[in-house]
Protein backbone atom coordinates (compact mmCIF):
# COMPACT_ATOMS: atom_id res chain seq x y z
CA UNK A 1 0.00 0.00 0.00
CA UNK A 2 1.04 3.53 -0.92
CA UNK A 3 -0.33 6.68 -2.19
CA UNK A 4 0.32 5.77 -6.49
CA UNK A 5 -1.00 2.19 -5.92
CA UNK A 6 -4.27 3.63 -3.96
CA UNK A 7 -4.80 6.28 -6.38
CA UNK A 8 -4.47 4.19 -9.09
CA UNK A 9 -6.80 1.85 -8.20
CA UNK A 10 -9.02 4.66 -7.23
CA UNK A 11 -9.13 5.72 -10.34
CA UNK A 12 -9.47 2.24 -11.91
CA UNK A 13 -12.40 1.80 -9.89
CA UNK A 14 -14.01 5.35 -10.76
CA UNK A 15 -13.45 4.34 -14.61
CA UNK A 16 -15.00 1.14 -14.47
CA UNK A 17 -18.20 2.09 -12.21
CA UNK A 18 -18.28 4.86 -15.19
CA UNK A 19 -18.32 2.79 -17.76
CA UNK A 20 -21.00 -0.03 -16.44
CA UNK A 21 -22.95 3.11 -15.48
CA UNK A 22 -23.13 4.26 -19.18
CA UNK A 23 -23.57 0.43 -20.16
CA UNK A 24 -27.15 0.35 -17.90
CA UNK A 25 -27.79 3.69 -19.55
CA UNK A 26 -27.80 5.25 -16.07
CA UNK A 27 -27.90 9.43 -15.75
CA UNK A 28 -26.00 11.49 -12.99
CA UNK A 29 -22.94 11.16 -11.35
CA UNK A 30 -21.46 8.23 -9.99
CA UNK A 31 -21.15 7.88 -6.31
CA UNK A 32 -18.85 5.93 -3.88
CA UNK A 33 -18.48 5.39 -0.35
CA UNK A 34 -15.09 5.19 1.26
CA UNK A 35 -14.12 4.13 4.83
CA UNK A 36 -11.08 3.52 6.64
CA UNK A 37 -9.75 1.75 10.32
CA UNK A 38 -7.40 2.68 12.96
CA UNK A 39 -4.52 1.59 11.01
CA UNK A 40 -1.69 3.80 10.47
CA UNK A 41 -2.41 5.92 7.27
CA UNK A 42 -5.62 4.71 6.80
CA UNK A 43 -7.00 7.37 7.01
CA UNK A 44 -4.87 9.61 4.82
CA UNK A 45 -5.08 6.51 2.40
CA UNK A 46 -9.10 7.22 2.28
CA UNK A 47 -8.39 11.35 2.24
CA UNK A 48 -6.41 10.49 -0.95
CA UNK A 49 -9.04 8.24 -2.47
CA UNK A 50 -11.69 10.62 -2.39
CA UNK A 51 -9.87 13.57 -3.84
CA UNK A 52 -8.81 11.12 -6.63
CA UNK A 53 -12.64 10.02 -7.58
CA UNK A 54 -14.02 13.65 -6.58
CA UNK A 55 -11.04 14.52 -9.53
CA UNK A 56 -12.31 12.31 -12.07
CA UNK A 57 -15.93 13.31 -11.92
CA UNK A 58 -17.26 10.73 -9.13
CA UNK A 59 -18.86 11.79 -5.61
CA UNK A 60 -17.10 10.60 -2.74
CA UNK A 61 -18.89 10.06 0.46
CA UNK A 62 -16.60 9.76 3.17
CA UNK A 63 -17.19 9.27 6.95
CA UNK A 64 -15.68 11.51 9.37
CA UNK A 65 -13.56 9.04 11.06
CA UNK A 66 -13.01 5.42 11.39
CA UNK A 67 -15.91 2.95 10.71
CA UNK A 68 -16.12 -0.62 10.81
CA UNK A 69 -15.92 -3.11 7.34
CA UNK A 70 -19.78 -4.21 8.10
CA UNK A 71 -21.50 -0.65 8.04
CA UNK A 72 -19.29 0.34 5.13
CA UNK A 73 -21.43 -2.20 3.44
CA UNK A 74 -24.77 -1.23 5.03
CA UNK A 75 -23.92 2.47 3.64
CA UNK A 76 -23.28 1.73 0.67
CA UNK A 77 -26.90 0.08 0.31
CA UNK A 78 -28.24 2.78 2.30
CA UNK A 79 -27.13 6.09 0.21
CA UNK A 80 -27.65 3.66 -3.03
CA UNK A 81 -23.74 4.30 -3.99
CA UNK A 82 -22.10 2.39 -7.30
CA UNK A 83 -19.23 1.10 -4.96
CA UNK A 84 -17.51 1.39 -1.77
CA UNK A 85 -13.78 1.02 -0.50
CA UNK A 86 -12.57 0.53 2.80
CA UNK A 87 -8.96 0.98 3.53
CA UNK A 88 -7.97 -1.81 5.78
CA UNK A 89 -6.22 -5.00 6.92
CA UNK A 90 -8.55 -6.82 9.11
CA UNK A 91 -6.94 -8.52 11.79
CA UNK A 92 -3.28 -8.62 9.97
CA UNK A 93 -0.19 -7.06 11.80
CA UNK A 94 0.21 -3.34 12.35
CA UNK A 95 2.31 -3.04 9.12
CA UNK A 96 -0.16 -4.24 7.06
CA UNK A 97 -2.57 -2.41 5.39
CA UNK A 98 -5.25 -2.96 2.38
CA UNK A 99 -8.00 -1.59 -0.34
CA UNK A 100 -11.08 -3.57 -0.16
CA UNK A 101 -13.69 -2.97 -2.73
CA UNK A 102 -17.57 -3.42 -2.58
CA UNK A 103 -19.95 -2.68 -5.71
CA UNK A 104 -23.81 -1.57 -5.46
CA UNK A 105 -24.75 -4.20 -3.59
CA UNK A 106 -22.59 -3.90 -0.72
CA UNK A 107 -20.85 -6.67 -0.99
CA UNK A 108 -17.69 -7.01 -1.69
CA UNK A 109 -16.83 -7.82 -5.45
CA UNK A 110 -17.38 -10.90 -7.69
CA UNK A 111 -17.26 -11.65 -11.72
CA UNK A 112 -17.86 -9.87 -13.94
CA UNK A 113 -16.91 -6.88 -11.49
CA UNK A 114 -13.51 -7.93 -10.10
CA UNK A 115 -12.04 -8.91 -13.41
CA UNK A 116 -13.44 -5.42 -14.87
CA UNK A 117 -11.97 -3.60 -11.95
CA UNK A 118 -8.44 -5.14 -12.44
CA UNK A 119 -8.06 -4.66 -16.06
CA UNK A 120 -8.87 -1.12 -15.61
CA UNK A 121 -6.77 -0.62 -12.66
CA UNK A 122 -3.90 -2.42 -14.99
CA UNK A 123 -4.48 -0.50 -18.21
CA UNK A 124 -1.39 2.14 -19.35
CA UNK A 125 -3.54 5.15 -18.57
CA UNK A 126 -4.20 4.37 -15.05
CA UNK A 127 -0.52 3.03 -14.29
CA UNK A 128 0.92 5.97 -16.32
CA UNK A 129 -1.78 8.39 -14.19
CA UNK A 130 -2.87 9.94 -17.60
CA UNK A 131 -6.28 8.85 -17.84
CA UNK A 132 -8.75 11.90 -18.01
CA UNK A 133 -9.00 14.71 -15.17
CA UNK A 134 -12.94 15.62 -15.25
CA UNK A 135 -12.81 19.78 -15.47
CA UNK A 136 -13.79 22.38 -12.70
CA UNK A 137 -17.90 22.38 -13.84
CA UNK A 138 -17.87 18.46 -13.74
CA UNK A 139 -15.93 17.56 -10.83
CA UNK A 140 -17.49 15.40 -8.01
CA UNK A 141 -18.11 16.03 -4.36
CA UNK A 142 -16.14 15.21 -1.51
CA UNK A 143 -19.38 14.42 1.07
CA UNK A 144 -18.76 13.66 4.62
CA UNK A 145 -21.67 11.75 7.08
CA UNK A 146 -21.30 10.38 10.24
CA UNK A 147 -24.39 9.96 12.73
CA UNK A 148 -26.85 9.74 10.50
CA UNK A 149 -25.54 6.26 8.76
CA UNK A 150 -24.45 5.29 12.02
CA UNK A 151 -28.35 6.10 13.94
CA UNK A 152 -29.68 3.93 10.48
CA UNK A 153 -27.05 0.98 10.88
CA UNK A 154 -27.97 0.81 14.41
CA UNK A 155 -31.85 0.97 13.83
CA UNK A 156 -31.42 -2.34 11.85
CA UNK A 157 -29.02 -3.75 13.89
CA UNK A 158 -31.56 -4.02 16.31
CA UNK A 159 -33.92 -6.32 13.92
CA UNK A 160 -31.31 -8.63 14.91
CA UNK A 161 -32.42 -9.51 18.20
CA UNK A 162 -34.99 -12.04 17.85
CA UNK A 163 -36.48 -11.90 21.96
CA UNK A 164 -36.27 -9.22 23.46
CA UNK A 165 -37.69 -10.47 27.05
CA UNK A 166 -34.92 -13.51 27.28
CA UNK A 167 -32.84 -10.02 27.16
CA UNK A 168 -34.66 -8.03 29.35
CA UNK A 169 -34.72 -11.35 32.23
CA UNK A 170 -31.08 -12.16 32.30
CA UNK A 171 -30.22 -9.70 34.18
CA UNK A 172 -27.04 -11.48 36.21
CA UNK A 173 -26.16 -11.78 33.07
CA UNK A 174 -22.39 -10.33 32.39
CA UNK A 175 -20.36 -9.52 29.25
CA UNK A 176 -16.96 -8.47 29.06
CA UNK A 177 -16.08 -6.60 25.49
CA UNK A 178 -12.87 -5.27 23.95
CA UNK A 179 -12.88 -3.98 20.51
CA UNK A 180 -9.29 -4.45 20.29
CA UNK A 181 -8.53 -0.96 19.60
CA UNK A 182 -10.33 -1.12 16.45
CA UNK A 183 -13.80 0.61 15.11
CA UNK A 184 -16.29 -2.05 16.96
CA UNK A 185 -17.12 0.19 20.01
CA UNK A 186 -18.39 3.04 17.87
CA UNK A 187 -21.49 0.77 17.35
CA UNK A 188 -20.77 -2.49 19.82
CA UNK A 189 -20.74 -0.19 22.91
CA UNK A 190 -23.96 2.01 22.22
CA UNK A 191 -26.16 -0.86 21.29
CA UNK A 192 -25.02 -3.31 24.37
CA UNK A 193 -26.55 0.19 26.16
CA UNK A 194 -29.43 0.05 24.34
CA UNK A 195 -30.53 -3.40 24.54
CA UNK A 196 -30.09 -3.47 28.26
CA UNK A 197 -27.07 -5.61 28.46
CA UNK A 198 -24.81 -5.49 31.58
CA UNK A 199 -21.48 -4.96 30.30
CA UNK A 200 -18.15 -3.97 30.74
CA UNK A 201 -15.46 -2.81 28.48
CA UNK A 202 -11.86 -3.22 28.66
CA UNK A 203 -10.23 0.53 29.10
CA UNK A 204 -6.90 -0.48 28.00
CA UNK A 205 -8.17 -2.07 24.35
CA UNK A 206 -10.80 0.78 24.43
CA UNK A 207 -8.41 3.00 22.52
CA UNK A 208 -8.32 2.97 18.56
CA UNK A 209 -4.45 2.63 18.04
CA UNK A 210 -2.69 1.20 14.92
CA UNK A 211 -0.16 -0.31 16.92
CA UNK A 212 -2.31 -2.67 18.29
CA UNK A 213 -0.31 -2.48 21.30
CA UNK A 214 -1.42 -4.53 24.19
CA UNK A 215 -1.69 -7.74 21.86
CA UNK A 216 1.07 -9.53 19.34
CA UNK A 217 -2.18 -9.74 16.89
CA UNK A 218 -5.40 -8.50 16.83
CA UNK A 219 -6.58 -11.54 15.77
CA UNK A 220 -9.83 -12.86 18.29
CA UNK A 221 -9.38 -16.78 16.83
CA UNK A 222 -5.90 -16.56 18.94
CA UNK A 223 -6.30 -16.75 22.55
CA UNK A 224 -3.54 -13.95 23.10
CA UNK A 225 -5.84 -11.41 21.70
CA UNK A 226 -8.62 -12.64 24.49
CA UNK A 227 -5.65 -12.34 27.39
CA UNK A 228 -6.95 -8.43 28.93
CA UNK A 229 -10.88 -9.63 28.43
CA UNK A 230 -10.73 -13.18 29.93
CA UNK A 231 -8.81 -11.51 32.35
CA UNK A 232 -11.03 -9.26 34.00
CA UNK A 233 -14.31 -11.73 32.83
CA UNK A 234 -12.65 -13.79 35.74
CA UNK A 235 -12.34 -10.82 37.90
CA UNK A 236 -16.20 -9.49 37.75
CA UNK A 237 -17.03 -13.45 37.29
CA UNK A 238 -18.31 -12.44 33.97
CA UNK A 239 -20.49 -14.77 31.50
CA UNK A 240 -18.81 -14.36 28.07
CA UNK A 241 -15.88 -12.54 26.23
CA UNK A 242 -16.58 -10.83 23.27
CA UNK A 243 -13.61 -9.69 20.95
CA UNK A 244 -13.77 -8.00 17.50
CA UNK A 245 -11.04 -7.24 15.53
CA UNK A 246 -9.90 -3.60 14.29
CA UNK A 247 -12.29 -3.32 11.47
CA UNK A 248 -15.51 -5.63 13.33
CA UNK A 249 -16.09 -7.90 10.80
CA UNK A 250 -15.12 -10.91 13.23
CA UNK A 251 -15.84 -12.30 16.40
CA UNK A 252 -14.09 -14.63 18.92
CA UNK A 253 -15.40 -15.36 22.18
CA UNK A 254 -14.62 -17.27 25.58
CA UNK A 255 -17.27 -18.35 27.75
CA UNK A 256 -17.58 -19.78 31.16
CA UNK A 257 -17.98 -23.54 31.67
CA UNK A 258 -19.70 -25.27 34.14
CA UNK A 259 -16.84 -26.04 36.27
CA UNK A 260 -15.78 -21.77 36.04
CA UNK A 261 -13.48 -22.06 33.77
CA UNK A 262 -12.94 -19.43 30.77
CA UNK A 263 -12.25 -21.69 27.34
CA UNK A 264 -12.31 -20.23 23.90
CA UNK A 265 -15.12 -21.66 21.09
CA UNK A 266 -14.11 -22.22 17.65
CA UNK A 267 -15.57 -20.26 14.59
CA UNK A 268 -17.29 -23.42 13.34
CA UNK A 269 -19.03 -23.55 17.55
CA UNK A 270 -20.08 -20.33 17.51
CA UNK A 271 -21.49 -20.45 13.90
CA UNK A 272 -23.40 -23.53 14.65
CA UNK A 273 -24.58 -22.20 18.04
CA UNK A 274 -26.31 -19.04 16.55
CA UNK A 275 -27.30 -20.67 13.57
CA UNK A 276 -29.22 -23.51 15.89
CA UNK A 277 -30.78 -20.38 18.03
CA UNK A 278 -32.21 -18.23 15.01
CA UNK A 279 -33.23 -21.03 13.02
CA UNK A 280 -35.26 -22.53 16.29
CA UNK A 281 -36.21 -19.00 17.52
CA UNK A 282 -38.00 -17.81 13.69
CA UNK A 283 -40.25 -21.07 14.09
CA UNK A 284 -40.47 -20.29 17.73
CA UNK A 285 -42.26 -17.07 17.03
CA UNK A 286 -44.10 -17.80 14.03
CA UNK A 287 -42.15 -16.04 11.66
CA UNK A 288 -40.96 -19.73 10.27
CA UNK A 289 -43.13 -23.13 9.49
CA UNK A 290 -43.65 -26.50 8.11
CA UNK A 291 -45.36 -24.10 5.01
CA UNK A 292 -42.83 -21.28 4.28
CA UNK A 293 -39.43 -23.70 5.90
CA UNK A 294 -38.64 -24.44 2.25
CA UNK A 295 -37.91 -20.59 1.85
CA UNK A 296 -35.40 -20.21 4.66
CA UNK A 297 -31.74 -20.95 4.33
CA UNK A 298 -28.62 -21.00 5.92
CA UNK A 299 -25.43 -20.17 3.85
CA UNK A 300 -21.25 -21.48 5.23
CA UNK A 301 -18.76 -22.05 3.05
CA UNK A 302 -17.56 -25.71 2.33
CA UNK A 303 -14.55 -25.67 4.92
CA UNK A 304 -17.31 -24.88 8.00
CA UNK A 305 -18.75 -27.22 10.22
CA UNK A 306 -21.69 -29.54 8.59
CA UNK A 307 -23.25 -29.19 12.10
CA UNK A 308 -24.95 -26.37 10.19
CA UNK A 309 -25.83 -28.32 7.65
CA UNK A 310 -27.56 -31.07 9.62
CA UNK A 311 -29.54 -28.56 11.85
CA UNK A 312 -30.52 -26.96 8.86
CA UNK A 313 -31.80 -30.55 7.32
CA UNK A 314 -33.44 -30.83 10.70
CA UNK A 315 -35.56 -27.58 10.53
CA UNK A 316 -36.56 -28.29 7.08
CA UNK A 317 -34.57 -25.33 5.68
CA UNK A 318 -31.86 -25.49 2.88
CA UNK A 319 -28.15 -25.41 3.42
CA UNK A 320 -25.96 -23.66 0.79
CA UNK A 321 -22.42 -23.99 0.79
CA UNK A 322 -20.09 -21.47 -1.12
CA UNK A 323 -16.09 -21.16 -1.74
CA UNK A 324 -14.23 -19.24 0.94
CA UNK A 325 -14.82 -15.62 1.44
CA UNK A 326 -17.99 -13.58 2.01
CA UNK A 327 -18.53 -12.27 -1.33
CA UNK A 328 -20.04 -15.53 -2.15
CA UNK A 329 -22.79 -15.19 0.76
CA UNK A 330 -23.31 -11.32 -0.51
CA UNK A 331 -23.65 -12.74 -4.26
CA UNK A 332 -26.48 -14.81 -2.80
CA UNK A 333 -27.91 -12.22 -1.01
CA UNK A 334 -28.18 -10.09 -4.42
CA UNK A 335 -29.73 -12.89 -6.37
CA UNK A 336 -32.08 -13.07 -3.14
CA UNK A 337 -32.96 -9.97 -3.44
CA UNK A 338 -33.57 -9.69 -6.80
CA UNK A 339 -36.16 -12.13 -6.75
CA UNK A 340 -38.60 -9.98 -5.59
CA UNK A 341 -38.44 -8.15 -7.81
CA UNK A 342 -38.56 -4.96 -5.85
CA UNK A 343 -37.22 -1.60 -6.73
CA UNK A 344 -37.10 -0.04 -4.21
CA UNK A 345 -36.20 -2.82 -1.86
CA UNK A 346 -33.55 -1.27 0.37
CA UNK A 347 -35.99 1.38 1.31
CA UNK A 348 -38.32 -1.06 3.05
CA UNK A 349 -38.21 -2.16 6.95
CA UNK A 350 -36.93 -5.24 7.72
CA UNK A 351 -40.51 -6.97 8.20
CA UNK A 352 -41.33 -5.87 5.25
CA UNK A 353 -38.59 -6.89 3.34
CA UNK A 354 -39.44 -10.37 5.52
CA UNK A 355 -42.42 -10.87 4.03
CA UNK A 356 -41.22 -10.10 0.59
CA UNK A 357 -38.52 -12.69 0.89
CA UNK A 358 -40.91 -15.21 2.79
CA UNK A 359 -43.34 -14.88 -0.45
CA UNK A 360 -41.33 -14.52 -3.21
CA UNK A 361 -37.66 -15.37 -2.80
CA UNK A 362 -35.34 -16.67 -0.24
CA UNK A 363 -35.69 -16.06 3.80
CA UNK A 364 -32.18 -15.43 5.18
CA UNK A 365 -31.38 -16.98 8.29
CA UNK A 366 -27.98 -17.07 9.10
CA UNK A 367 -24.44 -17.18 7.26
CA UNK A 368 -21.01 -18.09 8.78
CA UNK A 369 -17.13 -18.69 7.74
CA UNK A 370 -15.01 -21.02 10.36
CA UNK A 371 -12.68 -17.96 10.33
CA UNK A 372 -15.27 -16.47 12.53
CA UNK A 373 -17.20 -14.65 10.29
CA UNK A 374 -20.81 -14.45 10.54
CA UNK A 375 -24.41 -12.72 9.32
CA UNK A 376 -27.65 -12.46 10.17
CA UNK A 377 -29.89 -9.97 7.54
CA UNK A 378 -29.03 -9.08 4.27
CA UNK A 379 -29.13 -4.90 5.13
CA UNK A 380 -25.26 -5.49 5.45
CA UNK A 381 -23.76 -7.90 2.39
CA UNK A 382 -20.66 -8.98 4.03
CA UNK A 383 -19.69 -10.92 7.64
CA UNK A 384 -20.79 -8.55 10.80
CA UNK A 385 -18.48 -8.13 13.96
CA UNK A 386 -20.87 -5.84 15.16
CA UNK A 387 -24.32 -8.18 14.50
CA UNK A 388 -22.55 -10.52 15.87
CA UNK A 389 -21.55 -9.32 19.12
CA UNK A 390 -25.45 -8.71 20.06
CA UNK A 391 -26.72 -11.84 18.19
CA UNK A 392 -24.55 -14.05 20.73
CA UNK A 393 -25.21 -11.88 23.70
CA UNK A 394 -28.74 -13.13 23.31
CA UNK A 395 -28.02 -16.84 22.81
CA UNK A 396 -25.86 -16.17 25.80
CA UNK A 397 -29.12 -14.64 27.32
CA UNK A 398 -31.45 -18.30 26.08
CA UNK A 399 -28.65 -20.13 27.97
CA UNK A 400 -28.93 -18.20 31.01
CA UNK A 401 -32.45 -18.11 31.46
CA UNK A 402 -32.67 -22.25 30.79
CA UNK A 403 -29.97 -22.31 33.81
CA UNK A 404 -27.06 -23.10 31.59
CA UNK A 405 -23.44 -22.20 30.70
CA UNK A 406 -22.76 -21.90 26.67
CA UNK A 407 -20.88 -24.94 26.68
CA UNK A 408 -23.12 -26.67 28.06
CA UNK A 409 -25.98 -25.14 25.55
CA UNK A 410 -23.32 -26.53 22.89
CA UNK A 411 -23.14 -30.00 24.19
CA UNK A 412 -26.61 -30.12 24.31
CA UNK A 413 -27.17 -28.98 20.53
CA UNK A 414 -24.54 -31.87 19.76
CA UNK A 415 -26.49 -34.36 22.08
CA UNK A 416 -29.36 -33.76 19.45
CA UNK A 417 -27.79 -33.28 15.97
CA UNK A 418 -24.50 -35.27 16.37
CA UNK A 419 -21.12 -34.28 17.51
CA UNK A 420 -18.86 -32.38 15.05
CA UNK A 421 -15.27 -31.38 15.64
CA UNK A 422 -13.12 -29.67 13.13
CA UNK A 423 -9.54 -28.88 13.22
CA UNK A 424 -7.55 -26.80 10.88
CA UNK A 425 -3.61 -26.22 10.24
CA UNK A 426 -1.13 -25.00 8.01
CA UNK A 427 2.16 -25.86 6.33
CA UNK A 428 3.98 -22.70 5.86
CA UNK A 429 6.84 -22.80 3.07
CA UNK A 430 8.89 -19.58 3.30
CA UNK A 431 11.95 -18.32 1.34
CA UNK A 432 12.48 -17.74 -1.98
CA UNK A 433 11.53 -21.76 -3.15
CA UNK A 434 8.27 -21.54 -1.17
CA UNK A 435 5.68 -20.77 -3.29
CA UNK A 436 7.18 -23.06 -5.66
CA UNK A 437 6.91 -26.45 -3.28
CA UNK A 438 3.57 -25.21 -2.54
CA UNK A 439 2.57 -25.64 -6.38
CA UNK A 440 4.14 -28.64 -6.67
CA UNK A 441 2.26 -30.09 -3.44
CA UNK A 442 -1.03 -29.12 -4.54
CA UNK A 443 -0.04 -31.11 -8.15
CA UNK A 444 0.53 -33.84 -6.20
CA UNK A 445 -2.68 -33.91 -4.47
CA UNK A 446 -4.42 -32.98 -7.99
CA UNK A 447 -2.53 -35.72 -9.60
CA UNK A 448 -1.43 -38.32 -7.06
CA UNK A 449 -3.94 -38.47 -4.84
CA UNK A 450 -4.17 -40.82 -1.45
CA UNK A 451 -6.52 -43.85 -1.77
CA UNK A 452 -6.46 -44.67 1.65
CA UNK A 453 -5.49 -42.30 4.41
CA UNK A 454 -4.40 -44.36 7.97
CA UNK A 455 -7.07 -47.47 7.74
CA UNK A 456 -9.39 -45.72 5.63
CA UNK A 457 -10.19 -45.84 1.95
CA UNK A 458 -10.64 -42.47 0.21
CA UNK A 459 -14.13 -42.93 -1.22
CA UNK A 460 -14.80 -39.65 -2.96
CA UNK A 461 -11.75 -36.25 -4.16
CA UNK A 462 -14.02 -33.86 -5.64
CA UNK A 463 -11.29 -31.08 -7.39
CA UNK A 464 -12.91 -27.62 -7.03
CA UNK A 465 -10.72 -26.98 -10.26
CA UNK A 466 -11.36 -29.03 -12.87
CA UNK A 467 -14.84 -30.42 -11.86
CA UNK A 468 -18.48 -28.31 -12.58
CA UNK A 469 -19.62 -28.28 -9.19
CA UNK A 470 -23.26 -27.16 -8.59
CA UNK A 471 -24.55 -26.05 -5.34
CA UNK A 472 -27.88 -27.35 -4.02
CA UNK A 473 -29.93 -24.30 -5.73
CA UNK A 474 -28.19 -25.27 -8.97
CA UNK A 475 -25.47 -22.01 -9.85
CA UNK A 476 -21.89 -23.38 -10.46
CA UNK A 477 -19.56 -22.86 -8.14
CA UNK A 478 -16.54 -20.71 -9.45
CA UNK A 479 -13.11 -22.75 -10.10
CA UNK A 480 -10.92 -22.68 -6.88
CA UNK A 481 -7.74 -24.89 -6.09
CA UNK A 482 -9.33 -27.01 -3.51
CA UNK A 483 -9.76 -30.74 -3.00
CA UNK A 484 -11.97 -32.44 -0.47
CA UNK A 485 -11.13 -36.35 0.38
CA UNK A 486 -13.78 -38.20 1.93
CA UNK A 487 -12.90 -41.11 3.59
CA UNK A 488 -15.20 -44.30 4.69
CA UNK A 489 -14.98 -43.32 8.30
CA UNK A 490 -16.78 -40.39 7.72
CA UNK A 491 -13.78 -37.77 8.03
CA UNK A 492 -13.24 -35.34 5.42
CA UNK A 493 -10.14 -33.48 4.24
CA UNK A 494 -10.12 -30.01 2.39
CA UNK A 495 -7.24 -28.79 1.07
CA UNK A 496 -6.56 -25.35 -0.31
CA UNK A 497 -3.61 -22.66 -1.20
CA UNK A 498 -3.80 -19.77 1.37
CA UNK A 499 -4.74 -16.55 -1.37
CA UNK A 500 -2.86 -14.36 1.53
CA UNK A 501 0.21 -16.15 3.06
CA UNK A 502 2.51 -18.49 2.11
CA UNK A 503 0.92 -21.93 3.45
CA UNK A 504 -0.74 -24.27 2.54
CA UNK A 505 -4.17 -24.87 5.06
CA UNK A 506 -5.78 -28.52 6.01
CA UNK A 507 -9.49 -28.35 7.18
CA UNK A 508 -10.08 -31.77 8.68
CA UNK A 509 -13.80 -32.78 10.03
CA UNK A 510 -14.99 -35.75 12.14
CA UNK A 511 -18.86 -36.34 13.18
CA UNK A 512 -20.25 -38.83 15.25
CA UNK A 513 -24.48 -38.91 14.65
CA UNK A 514 -26.82 -40.14 16.97
CA UNK A 515 -27.95 -43.90 16.06
CA UNK A 516 -31.30 -43.38 18.42
CA UNK A 517 -33.04 -40.08 19.09
CA UNK A 518 -30.00 -38.21 21.17
CA UNK A 519 -26.83 -38.87 21.86
CA UNK A 520 -26.39 -39.77 25.71
CA UNK A 521 -23.89 -37.97 27.95
CA UNK A 522 -21.17 -40.85 27.74
CA UNK A 523 -21.28 -41.50 24.14
CA UNK A 524 -20.92 -37.59 23.70
CA UNK A 525 -18.10 -37.64 26.06
CA UNK A 526 -16.67 -40.84 24.09
CA UNK A 527 -17.02 -39.04 21.49
CA UNK A 528 -15.12 -36.31 21.63
CA UNK A 529 -12.48 -38.13 22.83
CA UNK A 530 -12.02 -41.00 20.07
CA UNK A 531 -12.98 -38.06 17.03
CA UNK A 532 -10.32 -35.62 18.42
CA UNK A 533 -7.73 -38.37 18.44
CA UNK A 534 -8.58 -39.64 14.89
CA UNK A 535 -8.49 -35.81 13.79
CA UNK A 536 -4.94 -36.00 15.32
CA UNK A 537 -3.04 -38.92 13.91
CA UNK A 538 -5.55 -37.75 10.34
CA UNK A 539 -2.98 -34.57 10.76
CA UNK A 540 0.19 -36.41 11.63
CA UNK A 541 -0.10 -38.54 8.85
CA UNK A 542 -0.90 -35.83 6.42
CA UNK A 543 2.40 -33.70 7.69
CA UNK A 544 4.21 -36.98 6.76
CA UNK A 545 2.64 -37.78 3.45
CA UNK A 546 3.52 -33.88 2.45
CA UNK A 547 7.16 -34.40 3.02
CA UNK A 548 7.42 -37.40 1.74
CA UNK A 549 5.42 -36.04 -1.91
CA UNK A 550 8.40 -32.82 -1.51
CA UNK A 551 10.78 -35.68 -1.24
CA UNK A 552 10.41 -37.40 -4.92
Amino acid sequence: MNYFNVARATRGLVSYVQKWRSKKAVTGRSKIVIAHDTRHFSKEFARLAAETAATHGCDAVVFDGPRSTPELSFAVRYLKADAGVVITASHNPPHDNGYKVYFSDGAQVVAPHASGIIAEVNSEAMISGSSEKSGMDERGQVITVGEEVDRAYMERLETLILDREVIAKARDLKIVYTPIHGTGSLIVTPMLRKLGVNFSIIPEQDQMDGRFPTVKSPNPENAEALKFGIALAQKENADLVAATDPDCDRLGVAVRTASSEMKLLSGNQIGSVLAWYRAKTFFDRGILNKENAHRGVIIKTFVTSDLQKVIAEKFGLRCIDTLTGFKYNGAKLNKYEEETATPNYRELSEEETRRLRLQKSSFYIFGSEESYGYSGADFVHDKDGNAAVIMFCEVAAYAKSKGMTLDELLDEIFREFGYFEEKNYSIYFEGADGAEKIRRLLISYDESPSRQVLDSPVTRIRNFEKETIRDVEGDEIPKEKMLIFELADKTRIAVRGSGTEPKIKYYLFGARLPKNRKLSREELARAKDEIGARLEALWNWLQKDANQRLAK
